[in-house]
């Protein structure tokens, strides 16, 4: 029976079961050894059977400079000690209402909640973009409801340093930002660059170095597994019924090591599909790095000017967002 239905390693000798324990028990009596699921499970765990999971390790892409990259961030971090380095991220979106929440919680009674996730339900969509601050161990999550843009990536690592960074690091002129290569702070998206420089760099002075993880490697960022972990087995199975739900189960995520996460609201309304033409780019003052200058960069402050303003269209008072406009956009 353990041959026909056991898979595993023959070298480490790890093995693990396809069949319940339920079903072993009747497979056994029903051949004559009368005995209990119970008495099964403990067999099992005397051969060195236990319950796993699915592990997500097998990668279907390998860039060719992968291994120099990590090789780059680790020489870059090593580079940043002291001053600030940051893993950002944009978290799983969530429907705001009383819709299910995977995982399980200690309760009398199980929360009722809608038999559908139908959009239409909910009071909105959560977009919590994560800035972990590798060296102090914070956190810092920034929950919006509008697009998921580089704009509003940009906006929240803004914020975050206005309120933390800039007083936990009083004496920084530099910022090293860990960055996925895709999403709204992904290694192509020019409004990414742009808005680095005119809402970070030029409005408080910092130089700003991006390195981001290869193509397929995120998992490796250090805000998966150091924050957005830690978020997600905080609030599993409470249904997230409102954005102040959201923002008190981030604020009150903890862990051994003394993780501490702080969170805001961002009301502001961002429009997808912004376009930056090359005469834009051409103004900034970024400087690749002459190996993986796709993946590396530098962005510099430039010198005070008077850029003509944009029409405001949303309140940020509710986020505490600056409402200095960018350039125009042409």
């Amino acid at each position: 029976m353990l041959d026909s239905e056991a898979a595993g390693s023959p070298i480490g000798g790890l093995r693990w079961m396809c069949r319940s324990v339920a079903k072993l028990a009747k497979q056994l009596t029903d051949d004559g050894f009368p005995v209990s699921a119970s008495t099964v499970r403990r067999l099992l765990r005397c051969h060195g059977f236990s319950l796993r999971v699915n592990r997500k390790c097998l990668a279907t892409t390998r860039h060719p400079d992968r291994d120099p990259q990590f090789q780059r961030i680790a020489a870059l971090r090593q580079a940043h000690a002291g001053s600030p380095v940051i893993s950002v991220d944009t978290k799983k979106k969530e429907l705001v209402g009383l819709f299910r929440n995977a995982g399980t919680t200690w309760q009398r009674d199980a929360p009722e909640v809608f038999d559908h996730d139908f959009r239409s339900l909910a009071k909105g969509r959560a977009v919590p973009y994560g800035i972990y601050d590798v060296q102090a161990n914070r956190g810092c999550v920034c929950v919006g409801d509008s697009a998921d843009t580089p704009r509003f990536a940009v906006d929240c690592i803004e914020t975050w340093w206005r309120t933390e960074g800039r007083a936990r690091y009083p004496k920084a002129t530099s910022l090293l930002i860990l960055a996925d290569s895709g999403g709204s702070n992904g290694c192509r998206p020019r409004a990414w660059k742009h808005a680095l420089q005119h809402v970070l760099c030029n409005r408080h002075g910092l130089r700003v170095r991006v390195a981001h993880y290869p193509s397929g490697c995120s998992k490796w960022n250090p805000i998966e597994h150091r924050l957005f972990s830690f978020l997600s087995a905080n609030w599993q199975g409470r249904p997230l019924d409102s954005f102040a739900t959201i923002l008190n189960y981030i604020r009150t995520t903890t862990t051994r090591q003394g993780l501490q996460v702080t969170a805001c609201r961002i009301t502001r309304q961002y429009a997808r599909g912004v376009r930056i033409s090359d005469e834009q780019m051409a103004q900034l003052a970024l400087h690749p790095d002459p190996e993986r200058s796709r993946w590396n960069y530098e962005i510099r402050p430039q010198p005070p000017t008077r850029p003509a303003p944009l029409p405001a269209t949303e309140s940020l008072a509710t986020a505490g967002l600056a409402t200095a406009p960018l350039p125009a956009t042409g």
